[in-house]
């Protein structure tokens, strides 16, 4: 009885050491990759670049060396034309550019096929997009997007051995453009997209924090995510869900072919967009928790008989015109009442009036602050020079702060 016992034991402790080391395998390969990704050898990977096109044959070299066959229009590769603007606002045209799409496949020769992407290119030098005042530096994008691209890539390798879909996996060019390769290759398709059950995208997912946050976009556009991702969650993640299909990011190309689509996103930082999106601030331990997570989603699809598509209410088409900006950064994921602020723009508003990070924003003005939506009907109502008092609560504390519209 008691060899029993210590056999037992014994096979309970080998398990947990070969768990162990597959874990710490797999972060390698995770800390490998987004190390290359946003390097400066790559030089922020800006759409059209050469540094850009050294990013996707490297994403092309990892799909071939875990088995998954090309599916672009040249072998992993699929290009396309895209016309750069000034700045997101202007109409004038200031170059013109050649994106590049890396898609493979794994035809398990199943009826339903599972659209897995992320975004690879970043923002170069900080040309277009920068949120940094100083010297020109390179923008390297760990976190937006080297960290989506490794699940991705990781993913390719793991989900050989879940045979009930075909996988297509799509490294898209042109997302900080306006998601230019996403919805080239949805009008433009290498598979026949009736045959999708359903989109996964990976969009900025590489700083998890420590109450293990985590957002999912795009939950309404089928009735069985919801369901599904919180069945899924034995991860601890703590879950913030918005249901609309239209976003900022790749998912909303497929949304709109009236494919189920949602976006994993760890959230807003005050990195966002600025040269100190580096490799140490990553959470690779946080990563490998999302890539299993999504791992038990798909394998708990399965049993989903139909995975049926529905519109949903847009956010983005009630979203208002602003004529001037407060100078922060909102935190995403806050899920209390009001917008909570998670970093501030130099030299902006909020900074000379002293607003901080952390304040929770209640009011402004007349307009009653209780959500993000709420806010930027607020933020919509003023004009460069207004004046007004912004009601905050800070740790805990009401306080009223007048500003002036810069």
């Amino acid at each position: 009885m008691k060899n029993r016992i210590i056999f037992a034991l014994f096979l309970v402790f080998s398990s947990s050491l070969i768990v162990a080391q597959e874990k710490q395998v797999i972060i390698s390969k995770m800390t490998e990759e987004v190390t290359y990704l946003a390097s400066d050898k790559l030089e922020g990977r800006a759409t059209g670049t050469a540094s850009e096109e050294l990013a996707a044959r490297y994403i092309a070299s990892k799909f071939k060396e875990y088995g998954v066959s090309p599916k672009g229009e040249d072998d992993y590769f699929q290009y396309f034309e895209a016309k750069l603007k000034e700045n997101p606002h202007s109409q004038k045209i200031k170059k013109e550019i050649t994106g590049i799409n890396v898609v493979g496949y794994i035809d398990n020769h199943e009826k339903e096929t599972i659209i897995i992407g992320a975004h690879y290119d970043h923002l170069g030098y900080g040309e277009f997009g920068s949120l940094y005042d100083g010297e020109k530096e390179i923008h390297n994008g760990a976190d937006d997007n080297a960290s989506g691209v490794s699940i991705m890539v990781n993913l390719a390798k793991s989900l050989r051995g879940i045979t009930d879909y075909n996988y297509l996996f799509i490294a898209f060019s042109g997302e900080e453009h306006g998601l230019f390769g996403s919805s080239y290759y949805a009008k433009n398709p290498t598979i026949n997209l009736d045959e999708a059950r359903f989109m996964i995208n990976f969009d900025m997912v590489g700083r998890l924090n420590q109450e293990r946050t985590l957002a999912i976009n795009g939950v309404g556009t089928s009735n069985q995510w919801r369901d599904l991702v919180n069945e899924a969650n034995r991860f601890d993640l703590k879950l913030k869900m918005t249901e609309s299909g239209i976003g900022p990011s790749d998912h909303t190309s497929f949304y709109l072919q009236n494919i189920p689509a949602i976006h994993f996103f760890t959230g807003q930082h005050e990195d966002y967009h600025k040269p100190s999106d580096d490799i140490e601030k990553i959470n690779f331990d946080g990563m490998h928790t999302i890539y299993e997570y999504v791992q038990e989603i798909i394998m708990k699809s399965v049993a989903i008989k139909e995975f049926s598509f529905q519109e949903t209410k847009s956010d983005t088409s009630i979203t208002p015109k602003f004529k001037v900006t407060l100078g922060v950064m909102p935190d995403y994921l806050f899920d209390g009442k009001g917008m909570r602020i998670d970093g501030i723009s130099k030299g902006k508003t909020a900074e000379k009036f002293g607003i901080l990070k952390g304040d929770i924003v209640l009011k402004m003005g007349k307009f009653d602050v209780n959500d993000m939506m709420s806010y930027m009907h607020a933020l919509s109502q003023f004009n460069k020079g207004d004046s007004t008092i912004v009601k905050l609560d800070r740790d805990s504390k009401m306080i009223e702060v007048e500003i002036i519209f810069q």
